[in-house]
């Protein structure tokens, strides 16, 4: 289980080697993904709270990202954090994702990315339930719940 000094420790030294590596040019990028995901997965945007796919979705399943099919995250790790967007303790596993520190918005964050294309998800904070004490806040354009592609 991943708490959040490991995921500082990722952040600041070293992530861990992807499963593998997607790599696309900007146009590939932007023929396969909507406006909207483009705008989150490759230029870092966010989507607004609340009007968003997967914020009140509670399905079982497994959420991977929207831009190369990786496998992120379990469903029975998302719960209702009220944040706005959909929240998950853990990923499915702990080479998945890249954390790199976000001092954007003067704010000082964690920001989650696909560890296979770069892709950006959201951030993280250390303010999820017990055990790990992680939220993993993502833009559901970022993901694909897999069934329904």
């Amino acid at each position: 289980m991943l708490r959040w000094k490991d995921i500082v420790y990722y952040a600041k030294y070293s992530n861990p080697e992807p499963p593998c590596r997607v790599e696309k040019s900007e146009a590939e990028w932007r023929a396969q993904l909507t406006p909207s995901q483009y705008a989150v997965l490759r230029q870092h945007e966010t989507e607004p709270p609340y009007r968003n796919a997967y914020c009140r979705s509670y399905e079982p399943g497994v959420y991977a990202c929207v831009g190369c099919g990786s496998r992120l995250f379990d469903a029975a790790t998302k719960y209702h954090a009220m944040s706005g967007w959909p929240s998950f303790t853990q990923p499915a596993a702990k080479n998945t994702i890249r954390y790199a520190f976000d001092d954007s918005h003067h704010m000082q964050r964690i920001e989650a990315r696909c560890n296979a294309c770069d892709g950006h998800l959201g951030h993280v904070f250390p303010d999820g339930p017990a055990p790990s004490g992680l939220r993993y806040c993502l833009n559901s354009a970022s993901l694909v719940r897999l069934g329904e592609e």
